[in-house]
């Protein structure tokens, strides 16, 4: 079977092409020509039927749920009540990163609960069930790992975060710096870290990268590079370790697109605000132009309750510079398995911060902010309700208190600007704004390198 990016090249246009060009309002040919040369992916192994969703430039930016059990918290119905809960409040794609219980029977129950894309981290798997079985991770056969790779593929997994950039030359770096403040905060890049000190041998999710290829290219699955060493801390930012492992991810995705793989790269966990766009430059200069997976990311450690707005805040900023999937974080985030309202609150406020990155990112998309403005400004409460993001949660706050007069709100009442406003001004501000025209078509222009 070929893959997306193998067909692209050949200058087909494939069904899921044609179904992201739709969604996204784009010629097809853009999107073909853009997948081809592999910075946009589409995550749609054809083991399971799926939404098609693009990843990449001059899209719109993605927001990514991860669900999962833990070896304290195994309960399958809560899953998938979180599976449906993320793609009711509009995630894009969905992780399943159980630890605990019957991991195959969690994972084939939510492919099966859910139509979005879902990924894994298959060494959660491999390192879980050998703990069981041997009482020791580091047990581990690097074969059986590729078992779990292939299985997880074979159920219809459209992407996997797999940790091939940790190697002995990164571990090194994190070594002779001398220095973690968050330390080592990827399960699955822990696991691994530890399995090769030791066995004292190399990771082979990295020796054998061609045959990890292989594997994702037999199911068209897109592999996303896994940052196993990532920063946990804001003052771990870009230490010699974190970038080590980075640059390796990048060297591996071109590596990957010349095999006909699709490639993602992740990154960055913590960063503070005012490197998240240098660390985004980085990226995608050094891998190509490869979509990014970002983490997040966290511009404060201090924020635990609430760190579903602290990673909101760098989600905004890291899609405004070029970021193309997000994945949410909860309120629960550093404190406990999350919830079903969890999911929803952390859905929500990534989408918005997308959302907010997208309207810096693409200047020419803003008409929808506009056409609520105006419904705002002229009362229109109707179309100002079935314009907005979360129209459910805002009529509810609304409805709970009422003001006598329906044209205004209660945090106005009688004093209400927007109603005095209009009455004065209504024929004086009735046009719009004259833009200049523009030097070419904006489709074309958003996706050119």
């Amino acid at each position: 079977m070929q893959t997306q990016i193998e067909l692209a090249r050949q200058g087909v246009v494939t069904e899921a092409m044609q179904q992201v060009a739709a969604a996204e309002n784009f010629p097809p040919e853009v999107i073909r020509q853009t997948v081809a040369d592999g910075h946009i992916v589409i995550p749609s192994n054809p083991n399971r039927r799926q939404k098609a969703v693009g990843i990449g430039r001059g899209l719109r930016t993605k927001v990514n749920a991860s669900i999962g059990t833990s070896s304290d918290i195994s309960d399958i119905g809560l899953e998938l009540a979180k599976a449906k809960a993320a793609e009711e409040e509009g995630a894009d794609t969905l992780m399943e990163l159980s630890t605990g219980g019957d991991l195959d029977r969690v994972r084939r129950e939510v492919l099966a609960g859910c139509s979005l894309p879902v990924g894994t981290v298959p060494l959660y798997q491999a390192f879980a069930e050998t703990a069981r079985r041997q009482r020791n991770p580091n047990l581990l056969d690097a074969e059986y790992l590729f078992e779990i790779i292939e299985r997880q593929l074979s159920d219809g997994i459209s992407f996997m975060a797999i940790h091939c950039g940790i190697n002995r030359f990164s571990i090194e770096r994190l070594r002779k710096q001398g220095f973690r403040y968050g330390g080592l905060v990827s399960k699955g890049g822990t696991f691994m870290v530890s399995w090769m000190e030791y066995n004292n041998r190399e990771n082979p999710l990295y020796e054998q990268f061609d045959r990890v290829c292989a594997l994702m290219k037999k199911y068209d699955a897109v592999l996303s590079l896994g940052n196993g060493i990532r920063a946990g801390a804001i003052h771990d930012s870009h230490d010699r370790a974190q970038m080590a492992e980075m640059i390796i991810n990048c060297e591996l995705a071109e590596l990957g697109r010349d095999m006909g793989c699709q490639m993602m790269v992740e990154g960055p966990g913590h960063v503070p605000l005012d490197e998240i766009e240098g660390n985004i430059m980085l990226e995608k200069r050094m891998s190509g132009g490869a979509p990014y997976y970002v983490l997040g990311p966290l511009p404060a450690d201090s924020g635990a309750g609430y760190d579903h707005i602290t990673a909101a805040i760098g989600a905004a900023n890291s899609a405004r510079h070029g970021a193309d999937l997000i994945c949410y974080i909860t309120p629960a985030e550093h404190l406990a398995l999350p919830n079903v309202d969890d999911v929803r609150e952390g859905v929500r406020a990534t989408r918005l911060a997308a959302r907010i990155g997208d309207i810096a990112k693409y200047p020419d998309r803003r008409d929808h902010e506009k056409r609520v403005a105006l419904a705002r400004r002229d009362s229109d409460w109707k179309e100002h309700f079935s314009l907005l993001m979360f129209p459910e949660k805002a009529l509810q706050i609304r409805r709970s208190r009422m003001p006598e007069n329906e044209v205004t709100c209660t945090m106005c009442g009688d004093f209400c600007a927007m109603e005095r406003g209009h009455a004065l001004f209504k024929d004086d501000i009735a046009g719009d704004k004259v833009r200049p025209k523009a030097a070419a078509c904006p489709a074309t222009a958003a996706v050119q390198p």
